[in-house]
């Protein structure tokens, strides 16, 4: 497959996709009609900062899996328009934390000492030692405003310092703040409390400006340190507060708009120190921000799950090996449910059985969805699913008990309207070898693969019989048949997997017999 890769990232990274067979390619400084061009055939595209993912960017991508973001921030990524596209957007969280968060640490320490303005100084000749009175960072209280990787990171490196830590961040447990010694308060609180203030929120439309004057005021005396993202920190309103002495201080690694414009207030301050946007500029980060972002392409391409995916359910690694098989087995009783129906979804249960029951089973639930609605649209993965589901308003239930009778995991999907109901059960057997144990409550132990008659019949002699011989005389061989009743004398259920499609001229004579209630076709596996 092709990767397209438009701004620059390490060989490792290069190396990975190349050792997984995929053919890169390098176009850097795309925009507009180019950058259309140069995305209209390509399954993978690697960004940074520099690439404007729009969706115009995405319509043109019609082959496009995945959209792998080499660093942290995905504000230049419409993820939207990737969802509504079924276009996974993956970043690499991990790989620059240590770097940002030591460029913090860094910048807190130059700003508190203005070790930069007696540097120039003294390359200057001029021995300025009276004229800079540093603060100190222990007993202070770092306020942090965002508790995600890198902000956990820096409070973990300035906690063992000396430093109070106060944080705010509304999607984080005040568990998790204490594990990492931090306080979890309100926002307004945070800067009123915190003699050094560091940004570490996503820019989001939520978060863009979201400290201006007034939030400045609240840090009187303090310093403010932004190493996350640019936009979040009004920087008119900044400058004037250094300016009047109400900030004592900052330290700004990334800005609104980049690179910073020659006339900015910014540059006007000697308090205010800044650095261009060097807060991942290490060997080891951009190495492992381009071996992770790479690591994830492949596992998209390869119809993996995706650790980082970040409008997509994702999967751990440590779990995935244990996951994987009930992916398909999802996939597949869905999509035998659905086609069962034969008519439209209205409603959606899954539920878990057993050991599966103790998982975290997102991913699992997304792939059933996809198998549901790919008889429908075209373009369904486990990415938009959930998405078209609420889209088409169809309800999704999910349950989950630890009590299976017959299975050690069973997975069972129901599909239902006004009108009609089917219930689909898959497990694994020994060596992860899939199987659908039951249909609409009919023990039937059938291998889910390829092209599959479903049966309905009065459970009456010389039936299996006759649906042998029609299609052994339309020249369909019966791989398999699986076979099932109510009672005695009751309805009965059989699943053939056959060799190939049954035309609807055979359905209409198998149709014809008195004792056959329905007749359906299934195709798993893609095949047509």
């Amino acid at each position: 497959m092709k990767v397209l890769v438009t701004d620059p990232i390490e060989d490792a990274g290069l190396d990975k996709l190349r050792s997984a067979g995929h053919k890169v390619e390098r176009g850097y400084n795309l925009e507009g009609e180019p950058l259309l061009e140069a995305v209209s055939d390509v399954h993978g595209l690697i960004v940074r900062s520099g690439t404007e993912v729009t969706a115009d960017v995405i319509e043109a991508a019609t082959e496009l899996v995945i959209v792998g973001r080499a660093g942290i921030g995905v504000d230049n990524i419409d993820i939207d328009a990737a969802t509504d596209n079924g276009v996974i957007v993956a970043n690499a969280p991990k790989g620059n934390v240590r770097a940002a968060a030591e460029h913090t640490v860094a910048m807190m320490f130059a700003t508190a000492r203005s070790i930069p303005q007696a540097h120039v100084r003294l390359k200057h000749g001029d021995w300025a030692k009276s004229d800079y009175l540093g603060a100190e960072l222990n007993t202070k209280t770092l306020g942090v405003v965002g508790l995600g990787r890198v902000g956990q990171e820096v409070s973990k490196k300035l906690n063992s310092l000396g430093m109070d830590i106060v944080a705010y961040d509304p999607y984080i447990s005040e568990e998790r703040a204490e594990r990492i010694g931090a306080e979890l308060i309100e926002f307004e609180a945070c800067l009123e409390r915190a003699d050094f203030a560091t940004i570490h929120t996503p820019l989001t439309p939520e978060t863009e400006g979201m400290i201006g004057k007034k939030e400045l005021k609240l840090l009187e005396g303090g310093y403010l340190v932004n190493v996350g993202r640019g936009g979040i920190v009004q920087e008119d309103a900044l400058a004037a507060k250094v300016e009047d002495g109400t900030i004592s201080g900052a330290a700004l690694d990334v800005f609104a708009e980049e690179p910073v414009a020659e006339d900015s207030p910014l540059l006007e301050h000697e308090e205010i120190i800044l650095t261009p946007h060097l807060g991942a500029s290490t060997e080891a980060a951009q190495e492992n921000v381009a071996v992770s972002t790479a690591e994830q392409v492949n596992a998209a391409l390869s119809q993996e799950p995706v650790a980082n995916a970040l409008n997509a359910p994702s999967i751990d690694d440590s779990a995935f090996s244990r996951l994987e098989p009930f992916i398909e087995i999802s996939e597949t009783a869905g999509r035998i449910a659905a086609q069962l129906l034969d008519d439209r979804v209205e409603g959606i249960e899954i539920t878990y059985e057993g050991n599966i029951s103790e998982e975290d089973v997102e991913y699992i639930t997304a792939s059933a969805l996809k198998g549901i609605f790919e008889p429908v649209k075209w373009q369904v993965n486990a990415v938009n699913a959930p998405q078209i589901a609420e889209e088409r308003s169809v309800d999704v239930t999910e349950s989950k008990t630890r009590q299976a009778e017959d299975f050690q995991s069973l997975i069972t999907v129901t599909v239902n309207n006004s009108n009609d109901e089917i219930s689909v059960d898959g497990t694994l057997f020994a060596d992860d070898d899939p199987r659908i144990v039951r249909i609409d409550g009919y023990r039937v132990d059938a291998i889910p693969h390829g092209k599959m008659v479903v049966t309905r019949n009065a459970d009456t002699p010389g039936v299996i019989g006759f649906i042998g011989s029609v299609l052994g005389e339309n020249e369909i061989n019966i791989a398999g048949m699986f076979n099932a009743r109510e009672t005695i004398g009751g309805e009965a259920l059989t699943v053939y997997n056959v060799d190939r499609e049954v035309p609807n001229g055979v359905k209409e004579e198998l149709k014809a017999h008195e004792s056959i209630i329905g007749i359906d076709h299934i195709t798993l596996n893609g095949q047509d």
